[in-house]
């Protein structure tokens, strides 16, 4: 292994491949949706399916250490759509300190018929565990957030991680494992990407305690993936920055199994120096299109 890779997590390694194969090879979009604050139109230099996957029993996770990640605030996130079924912002504020869905308020402090609403409107999560536990050997275990009914009605942005597929291996060792793969329209890599991995490696943690099970490979598929052209600089940052040699593991509490009793402090992050990633390679700012 190179000098370079192995002071890098998994994580790193993967952002660095993509950060370079999209400069190196993305399209500029010619009339994009996205707007900054101050009108202008948010172009993105893009590229076209990928993936990334860890062994989480080998103890590969996604997080990086070229720049900090907002880990709690991340899974305050998941549970506010995946455990309290919700679209309330006051709740994801209030509740998890969580702020930066406001851009998509729709008028009544909600994100409107999406996220939280889809999973409880179709009883996607209870459905999951129930299928999981009933018919561990099936292959039809999935969440889909991408609902064209629910878009009939008022709503924020649609879903970039959308889907979920979830399988049960019974190990040549004589354990039984919980493989997922999560698949992702849309990412805005610099601000997102690392962000969306963790809160799906989270939940299939917490999956897989509730079901008894091992968490086993975590597979992120990407159909497109993007940089934001006023992200460039940032982007050329990252790629320029030395990784920190770690080795992070989610640790959940031990006396907790049933999914909908977790709360975020529940879920520690252990081998993972904060403060460390904080000095040597401080957070960037990202302007964002809405």
């Amino acid at each position: 292994m190179k000098e370079g890779v192995k002071k890098m997590t998994k994580g790193d390694i993967y952002t660095k491949e993509i950060i370079t194969r999209i400069l190196e090879e993305g399209c500029w979009d010619q009339d994009p949706r996205p707007k900054y604050a101050d009108g202008t139109k948010a172009h993105t230099l893009s590229v076209n399916h990928g993936m990334c996957t860890y062994d989480l029993a080998k103890g590969e996770i996604p997080l990086i250490t070229l720049r900090p990640i907002a880990t709690k605030s991340s899974i305050g996130e998941l549970l506010w759509i995946y455990q309290d079924e919700s679209n309330d912002l006051n709740v994801l504020r209030d509740k998890y300190g969580v702020t930066w869905w406001d851009e998509w308020d729709i008028g009544n402090r909600t994100i409107g018929s999406v996220y939280g609403e889809t999973v409880r409107r179709h009883n996607l999560m209870k459905n999951l565990l129930q299928g999981l536990k009933e018919n561990p050997d099936g292959r039809r275990h999935l969440i889909n957030l991408w609902q064209e009914s629910d878009f009939l009605e008022p709503h924020g942005l649609k879903p970039c991680a959308f889907l979920t597929e979830w399988n049960v291996r019974h190990g040549q060792d004589g354990t039984d494992y919980l493989d997922m793969c999560l698949v992702q329209r849309s990412s805005d890599f610099l601000t997102a990407g690392c962000i969306n991995q963790v809160q799906y490696v989270v939940l299939q943690y917490l999956v897989a305690r509730h079901l008894n099970l091992r968490p086993g490979r975590f597979t992120w598929f990407y159909n497109n993936i993007q940089i934001y052209d006023r992200h460039l600089d940032q982007a050329h940052e990252l790629l320029q920055r030395d990784g920190i040699e770690c080795q992070p593991k989610i640790v959940l509490n031990e006396e907790k199994q049933n999914f909908y009793d977790f709360q975020v402090e529940d879920v520690q992050i252990v081998d993972y120096p904060k403060e460390l990633i904080k000095k040597k390679n401080p957070q960037l700012k990202f302007e964002i299109g809405i």
